[in-house]
C-alpha cells in the first residue's frame, strides 16, 4: 500500500508501501487523513490510524497494491465519482440518499453516539439519566443538532465547543458532566486518557461502509470479500482494539459477515449468495 498525498491543505508528503510490490491489481484509494483515529497525521510524516490499517490489510488479502491519498474530505466522494478514486477506504456513514448515487460494501463499523464522562462519574444507563447535566458538544456537528432537539425531552442543557477536543476538555475541567461524539472517536480519546472512560451508547443503526461508483459492482463484490475475510479472521477486531481499545460485540458490523452484496434493505444490495475464497 503507498500512502500520498496531493497539493491539499493537509501538507501529509509520505509514501509507504505496505502491500506486495509485485502485485497483480493496482487500486487508487483515498480516505481523509484528519479524522482521527482513523486516519491522522503522523509525528514524521504520513498517516496512521484505523483506516490506514484497513486499507493495509485489504491489500494484503487481496494480494493487490492500494495507493492511499489522504485528501480532504469534501473531495473524496467528487473524486471517487470523477474516477480519481477506484473507491475510497475512508469511514463513510451509509445514508439512505448516499445509495441512489453510490454502492456500499457491507458494513464494518456501527456509527453510533457515544457518552464520554470522567472516570469517577456516575454511571448512566439511559439518556434519561442525563437529566439535568450539562452535555459538551462539537459546535455544528450532528451530535449538537441531535442533543439541542432532545433538549426539552431529556432536560440536559447542551454547550457547544470550536471542536470536538475543546468538549472533552470541558469534561475534564468539570464544566460539562458529558461529552457526546461518534462511538470511535469517544473511544480513542477514552483510551488515551484514563482519567476519561466511556458511558452511555446511543445506538443509531447506522454503520461505516465502503463506498464504491454505481457502475462498479463486481468491483465492491472483489473487495467486500477481502472484507468479509477479514472479519472471518478476526482482523478487524484486532484493529478494533487496537485504535479503540473496544472488543467488537457478537452481532456487530466488524464481526458479521452479511449475505449478499451491500447493505440489506437498501438500494445497490445484491442479495447473491457467495463462498469466501481467503488468503
Amino acid at each position: 500500500m503507498k500512502i500520498s498525498s496531493f497539493s491539499t491543505a493537509l501538507a501529509l508528503a509520505a509514501s509507504l508501501s505496505l502491500s506486495p510490490a509485485l502485485a497483480e491489481d493496482v487500486y487508487n484509494v483515498a480516505l481523509d487523513g484528519t479524522f482521527a483515529p482513523h486516519a491522522m497525521p503522523k509525528l514524521d510524516g504520513g498517516v496512521e490510524g484505523f483506516n490506514v490499517d484497513l486499507a493495509e490489510a485489504l491489500g494484503t488479502e487481496l494480494g493487490a497494491t492500494l495507493n492511499v491519498t489522504a485528501a480532504q474530505w469534501s473531495g473524496l466522494l467528487p473524486g471517487m465519482q470523477a474516477g480519481t478514486y477506484d473507491f475510497l477506504v475512508a469511514p463513510t456513514t451509509v445514508t439512505e440518499e448516499r445509495t441512489k448515487s453510490i454502492l456500499f460494501s457491507e458494513g464494518y463499523l456501527n456509527t453510533d453516539f457515544q457518552f464520554l464522562v470522567k472516570a469517577d462519574a456516575e454511571e448512566v444507563d439511559s439518556l434519561e439519566g442525563f437529566k439535568g447535566k450539562v452535555i459538551a458538544v462539537n459546535k455544528g456537528s450532528a451530535y449538537d443538532k441531535w442533543a439541542r432537539e432532545l433538549t426539552d425531552t431529556v432536560g440536559w442543557e447542551v454547550e457547544s465547543y470550536g471542536t470536538n477536543s475543546d468538549a472533552v476538555q470541558a469534561v475534564m475541567s468539570g464544566r460539562a458532566f458529558a461529552n457526546v461524539a461518534g462511538n470511535t472517536v469517544s473511544a480513542w480519546a477514552a483510551k488515551k486518557n484514563p482519567a476519561l472512560k466511556l458511558s452511555y451508547l446511543h445506538s443509531t443503526g447506522k454503520v461505516f461502509a465502503l463506498p464504491f461508483p454505481k457502475d462498479k459492482p463486481e468491483l465492491r463484490a472483489k473487495i467486500e470479500g477481502a472484507l468479509e475475510c477479514l472479519k472471518q479472521k478476526g482482523t478487524l477486531a484486532a484493529l478494533s482494539e487496537k485504535w479503540f481499545g473496544v472488543t467488537p460485540a457478537e452481532g456487530s458490523a466488524a464481526a458479521t459477515i452479511y449475505p449478499g452484496y451491500g447493505i440489506p434493505g437498501l438500494e445497490g444490495y445484491i442479495a447473491e449468495t457467495h463462498e469466501l475464497s481467503c488468503s
